[in-house]
This record gives structure tokens, C-alpha cells and sequence, in this order.
């Protein structure tokens, strides 16, 4: 580091959260989709024994930073598993049929 340069300081970003947002919303299901620019996140609660499911809250999100979700939430799922073990996944026939990830 140059002698007159200062360090960089961490500037901290304020997050605000509403009531309504904090309750948070349950899904069971994901679908996610891509074009060259953006990736779309639809966030799916499908009610058992139903034909049907609700989208309750899109994402769009740049590549970038869908790629830093990933990384994120590897390392998430990394520290979840060291402390309360394997998560184990079953795999959904309905889901699998129409292409959803769950």
C-alpha cells in the first residue's frame, strides 16, 4: 500500500424489514429459469394431495449474483451439516415429471 492511500473501510449496508416481509412465507417447491442476462426464481407452495401449486414470490437476479447465492447457500448447507448432520432429500415423481427442483 502506497504511503498516502488510506484503507479501504467497509462501508456496512442498512437493511430494513418490514413486519409483513419478517413473517416470511413457507414453499415446498422451486423453479428456476435463465435467459443470457437474469435468473428468475419462482418460490412454489404446493398444498398436499393438490393438482396445483402458487407462485409466492418471484426473484430476478442478476448472473453474478446468482452465483453468489450458490456459493452462499453451499456454505450454509456446509455448517448446517457439521453441526446437525446430512440432510437427506427424497425425490418427488410429480415434481421430477414437470421439472421443478426441489
Amino acid at each position: 500500500m502506497q504511503q498516502n492511500q488510506e484503507p479501504k473501510k467497509d462501508a456496512g449496508i442498512q437493511i430494513q424489514l418490514d413486519e409483513l416481509t419478517a413473517q416470511g412465507v413457507y414453499i415446498n417447491l422451486a423453479l428456476i429459469n435463465h435467459t443470457e442476462t437474469e435468473f428468475i426464481l419462482d418460490f412454489i407452495y404446493v398444498q398436499p394431495q393438490a393438482p396445483q401449486g402458487k407462485v409466492r414470490s418471484r426473484v430476478l437476479t442478476s448472473p453474478i449474483h446468482m452465483k453468489r447465492l450458490l456459493n452462499a447457500v453451499t456454505e450454509n448447507i456446509k455448517k448446517y451439516e457439521e453441526r446437525f448432520g446430512e440432510i437427506r432429500t427424497a425425490q418427488e415423481p410429480q415434481a421430477q415429471k414437470i421439472g421443478f427442483l426441489q
